[in-house]
């Protein structure tokens, strides 16, 4: 790596090195007041900063980029093949969930939401891609599974109330369904069905009433619901993974099908044909095993910052081919909030204030808060607000529902390896992206998002 400076120091840190010793910089020959110093560095982002005069200094006429204390640093990125010329945007220190709520408005990235374009130097995307997707092939489901855990599936003789009050219990969104009678599983309940007949339930033309409720099964029920949408005849397979497909083929299905989760089942002759159930894989888990494997990556596109890529839903107008973002005021009714979810087919949505900054997530897994002590059956959808409803899911948690607790950061200046390694934290199926220092919602990015994005 070349660093020159006009006028300058004759010394440079580089941050390969730590920032400990000076590196002497020397005159350049035929070019008076010139300094220049060759540097071995390994390929990657490198920082330095120049000392003049005893004081450190960077240089405004070479790319900038702010450190975790605020100040600037000059950057260069380094690429093994040191003849192919490089400008990839501005690197970002990670933030830290604390440090994300106390950010001001201090922002000097080019970057701006929405702006929806991937940037320059198509091959390394399409080498970025390429790279995923061959580590995806060659990993199977079955390194999903974890060493120790448990995996709930209900019968579909169990009465509906019973269904959900056992997903509220267990604090999982869905569940696969096994037919008894069958020796198979063959389907899926979730917290939309829950939604579907709480609306329902506050409808005229009800299918089922609050009585029915105790002893009406999943089976009956899903029942009636093809029929009333005419699936019956055309009735959609249980979509599944075996714990030898590839992690490749565990996101091709997540996608193209529009689910959240699949069953990982085991079908062998010795058991008789009867599947196992092993674990419910999802597009958390996929990206997971992908970010342990981070190391063995040199991708460029993760450095590439997440405000200027097509990646998520954002406020305002679709840009770049991004769908505009939704949210919700905390007074208004949960039957429009659950009205918008399912209408925006989205799985969660940001509550804000009036100036529009943040204040919680309302998700479509909250809804099974309601199955407590039979909440559903005193509250009329039109009548309870959602900022009563986050509520009952912190009276059903016993955990207080803010912002703080629920809701997990990104700027729209994070790179895409920040983004994907905060949503392969336990717990995290989407990022909010916000303004730094109002706290103004801007977007919101969710790991279908993500690999719709890697997989497209």
């Amino acid at each position: 790596m070349l660093l020159s400076l006009v006028e300058a120091p004759r010394r440079s840190y580089d941050s390969d090195l730590r920032w400990q010793d000076p590196l002497v910089m020397e005159p350049v020959d035929g070019h008076e007041g010139v300094f220049s110093i060759v540097i071995d560095v390994p390929p990657g982002y490198v920082q330095y900063k120049f000392i003049v005069d005893d004081e450190w200094r960077h240089d405004d006429d070479q790319q900038l980029m702010p450190d975790p204390l605020g100040h600037l640093n000059n950057w260069k990125f380094v690429k093994e093949d040191l003849s192919e010329e490089v400008l990839l945007p501005l690197p970002v220190p990670p933030a830290s969930h604390q440090q994300l709520m106390e950010i001001d408005s201090r922002n000097n990235s080019p970057a701006m939401p929405g702006m929806g374009h991937i940037p320059a130097h198509q091959p390394d995307l399409k080498s970025s891609r390429m790279q995923i997707a061959d580590f995806l092939a060659k990993h199977t489901a079955y390194e999903l599974l974890p060493e120790s855990s448990k995996v709930v599936a209900l019968d579909v003789t169990l009465p509906v109330k019973q269904a959900f009050h056992a997903l509220h219990d267990q604090g999982i969104p869905a569940a696969p369904l096994w037919d008894s009678a069958r020796q198979q599983f063959v389907g899926m309940l979730s917290a939309s069905d829950f939604i579907t007949i709480l609306r329902q339930l506050g409808s005229n033309g009800a299918s089922l009433s609050e009585e029915e409720l105790e002893t009406h099964t999943i089976a009956a029920w899903k029942e009636e619901k093809a029929l009333q949408s005419s699936e019956i005849g055309a009735r959609r397979p249980l979509i599944y993974a075996g714990p030898d497909d590839s992690l490749r083929t565990v996101a091709d299905k997540l996608l193209q099908h529009g689910v959240a989760t699949l069953p990982v089942l085991s079908i062998s002759a010795e058991d008789g044909n009867i599947p196992r159930l092993l674990h419910l894989a999802s597009l958390s888990g996929v990206l997971k095993c992908l970010t342990r494997n981070f190391y063995n990556f040199n991708i460029p596109i993760f450095t590439w910052q997440i405000g200027a890529l097509p990646i998520g839903t954002w406020a305002g107008p679709g840009k770049g081919g991004r769908r505009p973002l939704s949210v919700l005021k905390a007074n208004a009714s949960l039957s429009s909030a659950l009205t918008l979810l399912l209408e925006a087919g989205v799985s969660s949505l940001p509550v804000v204030d009036d100036n529009g900054a943040l204040v919680d997530v309302y998700a479509r897994s909250d809804i099974t808060a309601l199955a407590k002590d039979r909440a559903y059956t005193r509250l009329q959808l039109d009548d309870i607000t959602v900022s009563q409803a986050l509520m009952y899911r912190q009276d059903a948690s016993g955990v207080a529902g803010t912002a703080g607790v629920r809701c997990h950061y990104c700027l729209c200046v994070d790179t895409l390896r920040q983004v994907m390694e905060r949503l392969a934290q336990p717990g995290v199926r989407r990022l909010i992206c916000i303004e730094a220092g109002s706290k103004r919602v801007e977007g919101i990015i969710s790991l279908r998002d993500i690999f719709s994005f890697l997989l497209s």
